[in-house]
């Protein structure tokens, strides 16, 4: 009995070593926002800050902004900051948000709701994407000019160069973790050395750390990857046949949900991660 009991056991063990993650869909806004880009989940404010483009991705038209959602998918400000040409990637530190807007990184005081300050990239062309340190150190990334650029202390400088296809940023620890490299997963370190993490099928856009060393990887064409600390990768999400995108990603830790910018299809889909 005790022998039965163990190879039951070990069974069990083995079944859910062996569970896929997966992500099943909570809801979708129905209100329409003109190409949301970006999706940030702030913990503080409880709720989500959503870039809105406008009409394209890279057109200095005054038409963009920032818009904010309650955390069940209904706007609580369509306008909250205008003015803007084609916000993609956000991150905030402190009380300020940072967004990367074509050639321009804008701070937005976030409890006056007001653009605080555009500071003019030089040399930029293309702004992607946004993360900030826990010491308030920013990076954006450039897509077209293959650069992240860095600023601190009210200084902004060339970082990293050359990365081919660069998107998505994210800063953990003294790591910044990078959506480049052609379809890679790339991390640098304090010192600027460049690692791969993970090879993947297609470049990516947005990436969230999820805990353990992993990560959820988005691919603008509809793609969703889980990738592990060992570089393994599972895909989660597929919406191509239905021409649905999935850009800037953002994700809420303690609920583990995914909150996918669908671009083209004027909305943003939240998703429940599972892990086992």
């Amino acid at each position: 009995m005790k022998q039965l009991v163990g190879i039951i056991l070990i069974a069990l063990l083995g079944l859910q070593s062996k569970a896929q993650p997966k992500l099943v869909k909570i809801w979708e806004t129905t209100t329409p926002i003109d190409l949301p880009e970006s999706v940030l989940f702030d913990a503080k404010e409880q709720h989500l800050f959503v870039a809105v483009m406008g009409q394209t991705s890279d057109v200095k038209d005054s038409i963009g902004g920032v818009a904010i959602f309650d955390l069940n998918g209904k706007v609580k400000n369509m306008d909250w900051i205008t003015g803007m040409n084609s916000p993609k990637g956000m991150a905030r530190h402190g009380d300020k948000l940072y967004v990367a807007d074509i050639t321009d990184l804008v701070i937005i005081d976030i409890p006056s709701s007001k653009i605080e300050q555009r500071i003019e990239i030089p040399g930029s062309a293309f702004l992607n994407d946004v993360t900030a340190d826990d010491q308030g150190v920013i990076y954006v990334s450039d897509s077209k000019t293959k650069r992240v650029h860095q600023h601190k202390n009210k200084q902004t400088t060339v970082y990293l160069e050359e990365i081919d296809g660069i998107n998505g940023l994210k800063a953990v620890g003294s790591d910044l973790f990078i959506a480049g490299g052609g379809k890679n997963l790339l991390k640098a370190d304090a010192s600027k050395k460049l690692t791969k993490v993970a090879g993947l099928p297609h470049g990516g856009d947005g990436i969230e750390p999820i805990g353990n060393g992993d990560f959820l990887f988005s691919a603008w064409g509809g793609l969703i990857y889980y990738v592990y600390a060992d570089g393994r990768n599972e895909l989660l999400l597929d919406t191509q046949k239905e021409k649905i995108n999935a850009a800037d990603i953002g994700y809420d830790p303690v609920k583990q949900i995914v909150y996918v910018p669908t671009f083209f299809k004027n909305s943003v889909v939240a998703y429940q991660l599972s892990k086992n």
